[in-house]
């Protein structure tokens, strides 16, 4: 919706077409409230408190320098903020769309932060459409995880003798943690995406990162993360994103 009336509306309006955006944005006063609270603001360039102003301006030179920068991916969605703010504004709401319309529109690729929702997709995003969970231990290589220290390596070398005697059921079908999802429950998790929108823009995430890739001369593969520009994604980090 957003890129095809994008020609014809500001940044504003366009944000203004996704009920979180109304619902998230309502009358803020700048008390700074969300700002406090925010446990990203704590620690990263991060202010809600100002992208809230910001939007306000609709200025749209100001919205499209916001949707191409890192700041818009900092917000770990927790919603300190929606709990907190005296006038019912969600700080977290307004991240989301903005989000999205940077993903619809390939602004994502702008920055650091943005480049990383493709390592994102290709990790949590098609792991929940093939198997129906975020993380699972089959699609966890141990490598790119250095911080889980040797014991990670362990458990996804003996996962179902360690499922099975905590009570798991591994890879197997009923109930139980770690079982097998059905196809016709897999089927379902598709359609939701397919009915929400959620997998044109997995499209969108896919098609600009491969623009990017080819920029880049990074190999780019159709599937998986064995190629240079997932990797690149994955590890890229300037160390100018703290306080």
């Amino acid at each position: 919706m957003g890129k095809q009336n994008l020609s014809m509306t500001g940044y504003y309006d366009l944000l203004m077409q996704d009920v979180r955006f109304r619902e998230g944005l309502t009358a803020c006063m700048n008390c700074g409230v969300c700002t406090a609270i925010c446990p990203a603001a704590e620690f990263y360039k991060y202010d809600p408190r100002q992208i809230c102003n910001l939007v306000q301006t609709r200025d749209d030179n100001k919205i499209e320098e916001l949707l191409k920068s890192d700041t818009i991916w900092y917000c770990g969605q927790c919603m300190s903020c929606k709990t907190r703010c005296p006038r019912g504004n969600v700080p977290a709401l307004i991240i989301s769309v903005l989000r999205k319309v940077s993903q619809e529109l390939g602004y994502f690729t702008q920055s650091e932060k943005g480049r990383q929702q493709f390592a994102i997709k290709r990790t949590v995003g098609d792991n929940i459409i093939n198997t129906g969970y975020c993380v699972h231990v089959d699609h966890v290589n141990p490598k790119l995880h250095p911080e889980q220290g040797p014991v990670w390596k362990w458990y996804v070398e003996n996962a179902e003798e360690v499922a099975d005697r905590l009570g798991a059921n591994y890879n197997k079908e009923g109930g139980g943690a770690l079982r097998k999802i059905s196809q016709k429950n897999l089927d379902e998790v598709k359609k939701i995406f397919d009915v929400t929108g959620g997998s044109e823009l997995y499209g969108d995430i896919e098609k600009f990162s491969k623009e990017v890739a080819d920029k880049f001369k990074m190999s780019f593969e159709k599937e998986g993360i064995n190629n240079e520009y997932f990797f690149h994604t994955y590890i890229e980090n300037s160390n100018n994103h703290q306080k």
